[in-house]
């Protein structure tokens, strides 16, 4: 797994992931990293100034602004995915968000059943925030991923593509959960870090939820899971995850 980029003027650290997202942050010490849920969806083209004004309460500039999670209106092909990136990564360089590359910013993006937007939206974000000498230790995200060998973005990356039975879906289960060990332990965390585990996937999740996630979650498990009945946002993939260990959760 790559290593770790600093991210200075935004006091965090990143695991590049290529040019659409990064695959993880983690706050740089003497910060902490808190995660805010929008109490009504922003669109997204307007939700870097909305995030701007509330960080700016905080004392922050907006190059704090480390992860954001996405809600789409239908899953996309997968050179539709890579236009919406295109789209995506613009929109960051307008904001002075986006160096040449990699792209520093954690993302999940995900497609709900119910309530579906009609056009992409932000559910929540995360930022930085400086923490007294003595914290409460490591803050992170770890990006989503869905079932993709090597988290290559293309169709033939799908592990049991084409298939939901509930052995497929264990199977896509545990490929994910390989993918976010990995993630975790290149952001120098581990199970015991991690706060909540955000499972994405209209399909049912109890045949496996104990063998391929819960019993591999370690002291995370206690938690729980946060099942999303949404779908990912390429069509052919079924599953998604992604983690975080923070310690202040806001609604705004």
């Amino acid at each position: 797994m790559t290593k770790l980029i600093e991210n200075i003027n935004g006091n965090y650290s990143f695991l590049p992931g290529g040019s659409p997202y990064s695959a993880g942050v983690t706050a740089s010490p003497g910060y902490e990293l808190i995660h805010t849920t929008f109490r009504e969806l922003v669109p997204l083209h307007e939700a870097l100034d909305t995030i701007g004004t509330h960080l700016s309460r905080d004392g922050r500039p907006l190059a704090a602004l480390c992860a954001l999670e996405l809600r789409s209106p239908a899953p996309a092909s997968f050179s539709g995915f890579a236009d919406f990136n295109e789209e995506y990564r613009a929109l960051l360089k307008k904001y002075d968000l986006l160096p040449d590359d990699p792209n520093p910013i954690a993302r999940t993006n995900v497609v709900p059943s119910s309530e579906t937007p009609p056009r992409p939206v932000v559910h929540a974000f995360t930022h930085s925030v400086p923490v007294a000498q003595n914290g409460d230790g490591q803050t992170f995200i770890v990006s989503g991923a869905g079932e993709l060998e090597d988290s290559a973005l293309n169709p033939s990356a799908i592990r049991r593509a084409g298939e939901q039975s509930d052995e497929a879906m264990a199977e896509k289960a545990a490929l994910v959960m390989e993918i976010m060990e990995a993630r975790l332990e290149a952001l120098q965390a581990d199970w015991s870090r991690v706060t909540s585990v955000d499972i994405y996937t209209v399909h049912n999740i109890h045949p496996f939820l104990e063998k391929e996630i819960l019993s591999r979650a370690g002291g995370a498990a206690r938690y729980g899971v946060r099942w999303y009945h949404s779908r990912p946002p390429v069509t052919g993939i079924e599953f998604e995850m992604d983690l975080h260990g923070v310690h202040h959760e806001r609604y705004l």
